[in-house]
């Protein structure tokens, strides 16, 4: 869960990208706030340079911005970090950029699934099965897939609290419990 702080940072971000005027795709704003974020932990180095106090924010904003360019990254993604820097808050750039996609997921009406499987699933089967879930709930979704070997096969999916298990485990221990449900009877 994301800090009050981080929160109020992901939300301005979220304000400024859903802006009407804004020319920053939200799915392009998310790719570059997670390129930012893997750059940054990837580099124990940056990431100190970035964080300690003794150096001025004005050589953090110079090196990020060179890293930014390589990257790509959109004029408002590259204000928005110098503003992150400029506050010392760039040690939550995790917490932001989670609360930052929640709330663009939440004002772009998607709901989150957590999905996991027994094997990589397929474009295909990702698409057929992102397609019944929306049918499901009535609403647009985002999935996040995992791999779980513990699954025998099929899938399970988890949309809050509400769990979809069609699973091979799930589907034997439902039988389990018809099987004993009937011997009782």
């Amino acid at each position: 869960m994301a800090s009050a702080v981080a929160f109020r940072y992901a939300q301005a971000l979220a304000d400024i990208v859903l802006a009407s005027g804004s020319t920053l795709k939200p799915e392009d704003a998310m790719a570059q706030i997670r390129a930012v974020e893997a750059l940054i932990w990837e580099s124990s180095d940056l990431r100190a340079a970035l964080e300690t106090p003794a150096i001025p924010n004005s050589r953090k904003r110079a090196v990020m911005g060179q890293l930014l360019q390589r990257l790509g990254a959109s004029p408002l993604i590259r204000n928005f970090l110098f503003v992150v820097i400029d506050h010392r808050r760039i040690a939550l750039i995790s917490e932001i950029r989670e609360a930052f996609e929640h709330k663009l997921d939440e004002r772009l009406g998607l709901v989150r699934a957590e999905v996991s499987s027994a094997a990589p699933l397929t474009p295909s089967q990702s698409a057929g099965l992102e397609a019944e879930l929306s049918r499901l709930t009535g609403k647009r979704m985002r999935l996040r897939f995992e791999v779980d070997p513990s699954l025998v096969g099929g899938v399970v999916a988890r949309i809050g609290s509400t769990v979809y298990d069609g699973s091979v485990r799930g589907e034997l221990a439902e039988l389990g419990k018809k099987l004993a449900a009937s011997s009782v009877e």
